[in-house]
């Protein structure tokens, strides 16, 4: 099981890492259980070390017509994760600019091309960031948890009427994702956000 430590560990950890002035981008991977509040720690991230990019899974969905039959039973069946490897993350892990097109669901529709400039620090979050399509690209992976209790408290108040529905499709498949390739255990570190002041003023997701 991974160690458990805070979001403040954490910057601590990548600050001494930074400073030893790696060759390479430090890649870090934030997976995590929805609402456990892997969205907020990046952006907290961000503004603790301005020279980073952040990559976010949810910009790389396939879009329906694309996905295999039986996709809604599949782990990860909803997700391009070669190309957001190809696209996004080898490019950043090598540092070379990153250039790729976000694809929308709301939209239905990529979304027009963004330009990323190459910084010492990637921070990849989102579920399935720890899938094994993404392993060598990765410096540092870290899943970001809670308890069932408060997971459920933040998906109510985010999805409001469509708790109900989020919480039969998405969650036995994440759960599943995590179980299949031993997510959890296998993770570098974990931070742990149930207390209130882990995620204090900003939404969770």
């Amino acid at each position: 099981m991974a160690q458990n430590i805070t979001p403040e560990s954490l910057i601590s950890i990548l600050a001494a890492a930074l400073a030893q002035k790696p060759t390479k981008p430090l890649v870090l991977a934030l997976d995590g259980r929805c609402g456990s509040g892997k969205t907020t720690l990046a952006d907290g991230l961000t503004r603790q070390f301005p020279a980073s990019i952040v990559l976010h899974t949810d910009d790389f969905y396939l879009p329906p017509a694309q996905r295999v039959r039986g996709w809604e039973k599949t782990p990860c069946a909803n997700m391009d994760l070669i190309r957001l490897r190809d696209e996004a993350l080898r490019p950043a892990y090598e540092g070379q600019p990153v250039l790729y097109r976000a694809y929308s669901c709301r939209a239905g529709a990529y979304q027009p091309v963004q330009e990323l400039a190459a910084q010492p620090l990637v921070i990849l979050e989102g579920s399935y960031s720890h899938h094994p399509l993404l392993a060598g690209y990765e410096t540092l992976r870290v899943f970001v948890t809670c308890s069932r209790e408060e997971q459920t408290r933040r998906l109510q108040a985010r999805e409001g009427e469509r708790y109900a529905n989020f919480a039969a499709r998405w969650i036995p498949l994440e759960e599943g994702y995590f179980a299949q390739y031993r997510i959890e255990e296998t993770a570098d570190l974990a931070v742990d956000t149930t207390a209130a002041n882990a995620c204090a003023g900003m939404m969770c997701r």
